[in-house]
């Protein structure tokens, strides 16, 4: 790939939707993180083992692997770290896949299925092995409810708490009938659900900010405000341009996710930005916000444009809902995000909103993550679909183990998941895929 210059001073200061690389985008996160990690902009011609592009959960946990292994490796973000996705996320903790048990069990058999639920634990117990570093700074509450917004959804939901449960010995997750959730939830919409007692939710950034100062403190040299503006082959390796200039690495890792400006296009085939939007109040008085989620949970729903929800350590609702296609994002997003508030919270659709902000994740055919290595040092992983403050930084750490040439089963079990591209190349697959997702996105309302 290579960018002209002009390109490249474009480059540094806007990202692909056009938005200002130059600080954090205006969320709650970003304003209450207090004082970001010093990481300056590469400063120059510079040589490595490893170059990581991408300063999100992915790239932070590769990062990080390498340099507790003593490798000599730098990071270059386009924004601050923690810029994209990772950072301005629902913070809700899944445990598992975008797609369940039976699926897997359906198409690669109940051993694969098996391994692949256990990889999903270790997940879960590598985010808190994460937190712990952070020293529990990220706000991390335990609980996850999943809340079926039509009444026919709940025996199937029931069925597969019985099923994991019986089938997995996965006793964390317990079925709600409505009375159950209308407790838990002051919302007249669902009928019923599930309680996972291993999700929750927490502040992604900074959970990523704790990442990448564990990993500073590691030897990782991190390089905010540097965005790749191209990759081509080396001797011996891979040179990574950027605007301040070029470094010379071994081996290189692709960890742009929805923002990988097609740096590596047999990953970027896999991969389609789609634009989630959320707000958060003003705070709440403490008996209102008690009555909207009574066990501090965080809340996701069964719509295909997810709602997602939960309170903050100041009682503030923070709302997810509503979506967008390519790179394009609404003028006001507080306004684009209240009708859908009010949908779920009718007693709160005149609330003050403090906070508004939109971002782009990357989502692939089948909704699960993928890992390649399309020629020989060249790595990418993309494709989290939602679900990635468990699965990015585990999956970053096991892409960071095996580029330094320790073998694990992580990097091998997803390396071996289905990774299906979407159809209609490079000009049609935009349009044709989100008429499909439109269309599924009628389906919530009837």
């Amino acid at each position: 790939m290579f960018v002209s210059r002009s390109s490249e001073r474009a480059i540094e200061r806007a990202g692909p939707s056009g938005e200002d690389t130059s600080r954090f985008p205006g969320s709650y996160y970003a304003a209450s993180l207090g004082a970001a990690i010093a990481a300056p902009a590469l400063g120059g011609d510079a040589i490595t083992d490893f170059c990581v592009i991408g300063g999100g959960f992915t790239g932070l946990g590769a990062a990080l692997a390498l340099a507790r292994r003593g490798r000599s490796v730098r990071l270059v973000e386009m924004g601050p770290i923690g810029w994209g996705a990772s950072g301005r996320n629902g913070g809700q903790v899944h445990v598992g896949w975008q797609q369940d048990q039976p699926w897997f069990e359906q198409r690669l058999g109940t051993d694969r299925a098996r391994a692949l639920w256990q990889a999903a634990l270790d997940a879960r117990a590598h985010l808190d092995s994460l937190i712990a570093l952070a020293d529990d700074a990220c706000d991390y509450r335990a609980g996850l409810i999943h809340a079926d917004h039509k009444a026919d959804h709940v025996a199937a939901t029931h069925a597969h708490v019985a099923m994991m449960r019986e089938t997995y010995g996965y006793d964390s997750l317990t079925p709600l009938s409505r009375d159950a959730l209308r407790a838990m939830v002051g919302s007249p919409d669902y009928h019923g659900g599930s309680f996972d007692a291993r999700g929750g939710h927490l502040h992604p950034l900074k959970l990523a900010q704790a990442m990448a100062r564990a990993a500073q403190d590691a030897g990782a040299v991190l390089h905010a405000h540097t965005p790749c503006t191209g990759l081509e082959p080396a001797r011996d390796g891979w040179r990574v341009k950027t605007p301040h200039g070029t470094i010379t690495t071994g081996q290189v890792l692709d960890a742009t996710g929805a923002y990988a400006r097609a740096l590596v296009p047999q990953s970027d085939a896999h991969v389609l930005p789609i634009n989630n939007y959320i707000a958060t109040t003003a705070p709440l008085d403490p008996a209102l916000a008690t009555s909207l989620i009574r066990n501090d949970a965080a809340v996701s729903d069964s719509r295909f444009v997810v709602y997602y929800f939960r309170m903050t350590p100041d009682h503030r609702l923070l709302f997810g809902g509503g979506e967008s296609y390519g790179y394009r994002m609404p003028r006001d997003i507080a306004a684009f995000v209240r009708p859908h508030l009010a949908r779920i919270f009718p007693q709160l659709a005149d609330v003050p909103i403090s906070h508004a902000w939109g971002g782009s994740l990357a989502i692939s055919p089948n909704r699960l993550p993928f890992a390649i290595e399309p020629r020989p040092g060249l790595h990418a992983v993309n494709g989290f679909s939602g679900v990635g403050v468990v699965l990015a930084p585990w999956l970053g750490d096991a892409v960071g183990r095996a580029m330094a040439g320790e073998a694990n089963n992580a990097y091998d079990l997803v390396r071996r998941l289905p990774s299906p591209r979407f159809p209609g190349g490079p000009w049609l697959r935009w349009p044709t895929q989100a008429l499909a997702m439109r269309f599924m996105a009628l389906r919530d309302r009837f």
